[in-house]
């Protein structure tokens, strides 16, 4: 059965096997990233580290939320990340950034 039609069949397991992923159990990587940014922004009210290269830290998702990036532009708030991440970035090939400002 391909993965498509199984999500189309049983679309609940699939959303709990992903709450159960993001919630229980985060790679080295993803746990290394979620701490330097945790430290960087520490009134982030929105943080989430994905490793999507399928779990070898080649490239992550990020998904990021702090009062810090009032009044920036997006290049300008990911320029932030990119400079808290400067050495993990080394040993990466790629990455997707994701900023915002939290709703007042």
């Amino acid at each position: 059965m391909s993965v498509l039609r199984a999500i189309r069949c049983n679309p609940q397991v699939l959303c709990r096997n992903l709450i159960a992923r993001s919630s229980s159990s985060l790679t080295a990587g993803e746990r290394r990233i979620t701490q330097v940014l945790k430290e960087k922004f520490p009134h982030a009210s929105s943080l989430k580290v994905v490793d999507i290269s399928g779990g070898c830290g080649a490239m992550y998702e990020i998904h990021l939320e702090s009062d810090e990036f009032r009044g920036k532009r997006t290049v300008q708030q990911h320029q932030l990340v990119n400079q808290a991440l400067k050495d993990e970035i080394k040993a990466m090939h790629g990455l997707r950034i994701f900023t915002d400002v939290p709703r007042k």
